[in-house]
């Protein structure tokens, strides 16, 4: 009710301050002024429309780099089942099972999720340690065994959790790259690192993999070897055989030994892909909007186009019995529209490039806003007006002179 009455209230205060003498004299022009109420409105549509379009594209590239980083494990062909029932009792039967199947080729018990962070822990001290670094927090994880083969991880030195060959695993400890800068540490391979009166000895070191937000930094992290109390599996799938086969063969196996449980589920990558999904609905949205904005700008300016060629259709016509030609008149009608959009432009650039910035600042792991984004977003601007402006620029260029000057 508000935007009608808004809306309807210029229209109705401009055709009411008319002078019924000065019209009917036939002397009454409109306002040609540089800045009226129509001009203003056309580069202020436009300039949210460019500040939207501007947040779409910074959007949807810092979406693309951080999806494109480097997860530190493969993703794909990777499966979680939580652990319940008579799983922990009989993992190492359903392992072998599994394996000797074909349907798997390796297979490891977890604390959590391979896609969360589940929890930090502090107060480690080691051999060497900086008095700076009593407050240094680690991610904390707990694999029971061939983690690093599982996940498809790369492993920099020593080797994985293995309690099959060292059923003394359950003192030992994997750190990633992270943790051995942060800890300052040279060979950090057989060193030992303690919490109270539990020692830890390094025995592998793997490249740093994602478990948290793919937006931040990876924190240091400990792999703590657990034998119980994990609850979730982790199996790769064989890449040779289809996924239908393999998910039947799987069900069939864990209902073979936890029969009173449901077979229950996850893709990896799917539960990854998760991690985005805030950021694309806000950039769904911004183009949305976006495209919503462009469209009442552009009517804006149809409407705008209109009521100028109108107003200049005896100039027009004098100018093409003088001699003017089409690409002429159709310039000459467009250059001030391509000027209130480059306004637009100057008012929308600096505007967007503060709300994207401040928007990046919340990510440790970002993009920087090139100058290219904003040279799109202009160009893209400058055309669209073109578009909309060209049918009655162009209308009224063609238009036959004795029509608009016969009354002259």
């Amino acid at each position: 009710l508000f935007t009608g009455l808004l809306a309807g209230s210029y229209p109705a205060f401009f055709l009411s301050s008319f002078k019924p003498v000065t019209v009917l004299k036939g002397s009454f022009k409109g306002a040609q002024n540089l800045f009226n109420p129509r001009k203003i409105l056309v580069v202020l549509q436009f300039s949210v429309a460019i500040v939207l379009v501007i947040s779409t594209l910074v959007i949807y590239r810092q979406i693309q780099f951080v999806q494109s980083r480097d997860k530190g494990y493969n993703v794909n062909n990777l499966v979680e089942i939580p652990v319940e029932g008579n799983i922990e009792k009989n993992y190492d039967l359903i392992k072998t099972e599994l394996i000797n199947s074909g349907a798997i080729t390796a297979m490891s018990k977890t604390g959590i999720s391979v896609t969360l962070d589940g929890s930090t822990a502090g107060g480690f001290k080691w051999d060497g340690m900086d008095k700076d670094l009593e407050n240094l927090n680690f991610s904390i994880y707990r694999s029971g065994g061939d983690l690093i083969k599982t996940m498809g991880m790369k492993l920099e030195s020593g080797r994985d959790i293995d309690f099959t060959n060292y059923p003394g695993d359950s003192s030992s400890v994997m750190i990633n790259e992270t943790a051995v800068r942060s800890m300052g540490m040279k060979d950090p391979v057989g060193k030992i690192i303690r919490r109270g009166d539990n020692p830890l000895t390094i025995v592998g070191v793997f490249k740093d993999f994602i478990i948290g937000s793919p937006y931040k930094e990876v924190n240091p992290m400990l792999v703590l070897g657990y034998q119980k109390f994990n609850f979730n599996t982790v199996l790769r799938l064989n890449e040779h055989n289809s996924i239908a086969k393999i998910l039947n063969t799987a069900q069939n196996i864990f209902k073979k030994y936890n029969p009173a449980y449901p077979f229950t589920y996850k893709f990896v990558d799917q539960e990854y892909a998760q991690k985005f999904k805030d950021e694309k609905q806000t950039g769904s949205l911004a183009a949305l909007f976006a495209g919503l904005t462009i469209f009442i700008s552009c009517l804006g300016l149809f409407g705008l186009a209109a009521f100028m060629a109108e107003n200049r259709s005896k100039e027009i016509g004098i100018r093409k019995v003088l001699g003017a030609n089409v690409t002429g008149i159709v310039k000459m009608l467009s250059r001030e529209f391509v000027i209130l959009v480059f306004i637009s432009i100057v008012i929308a650039v600096p505007v967007g490039w503060w709300a994207m910035n401040k928007w990046l600042a919340d990510f440790s792991y970002r993009i920087n806003i090139g100058w290219s984004v904003f040279a799109i977003t202009g160009v893209m601007a400058i055309v669209i007006a073109l578009l909309a402006v060209s049918f009655h620029a162009v209308k009224a260029a063609v238009a036959n002179p004795v029509k608009s000057l016969r009354s002259e």
